[in-house]
């Protein structure tokens, strides 16, 4: 006999707070534990400031896809070279411990163990097709977990700053520039 609505058992708010608490307290620890073991090395990409290489090629799949339709399909790989270095120069800016949270943030998304079932990609970023990179963002954007939707938002934010910052981007969203002194 199949279950009726009613006999499926709810979650309850305190339910969803310890969930939470459990997911966050997951999250930290794999990003903490990647950190200490040595998995994400701290040392930056050559020729870059913050930006490391295990970095590198998440944000070289992820950015072309949250630029599409900000930028023209040939000009793609040359914005996302840009965004990388803008990006890397903001991070170099950033205080120590805001630069902590933004890698642990990239450990969670680089490392196997936790990318797979935290975005459902399974593989490498460098094997990842926009869908999966799309749904992935799609995924985060819209996750019950608050945890998710902050990560969602900074990473989106940061890539956005990062592109929108150069004057090369600037006429798709009709800023003449900065007023002339």
């Amino acid at each position: 006999m199949n279950p009726s609505l009613t006999d499926i058992p709810t979650l309850s708010r305190r339910g969803l707070l310890q969930f939470s608490l459990g997911a966050s307290a997951f999250l930290v620890t794999v990003g903490l534990g990647a950190s200490l073991s040595g998995c994400s090395p701290s040392q930056p990409a050559s020729g870059l400031t913050a930006l490391r290489n295990s970095d590198l090629a998440f944000l070289r799949a992820v950015i072309p896809v949250t630029l599409n339709g900000a930028v023209a399909a040939e000009k793609i790989p040359a914005a996302t070279a840009a965004t990388l270095q803008n990006l890397d120069i903001s991070l170099a800016h950033l205080s120590p411990a805001m630069l902590k949270l933004t890698r642990q943030l990239f450990d969670v998304l680089t490392l196997g163990i936790t990318r797979g079932p935290l975005t459902g990609v399974w593989g490498s970023w460098e094997n990842a097709n926009a869908d999966d990179i799309q749904k992935f963002l799609e995924r985060w954007e819209n996750s019950a977990l608050d945890l998710l939707r902050q990560g969602h938002s900074s990473l989106l934010q940061m890539v956005m700053m990062a592109w929108y910052s150069r004057a090369e981007a600037w006429a798709h969203c009709g800023y003449p520039g900065p007023p002339k002194i």
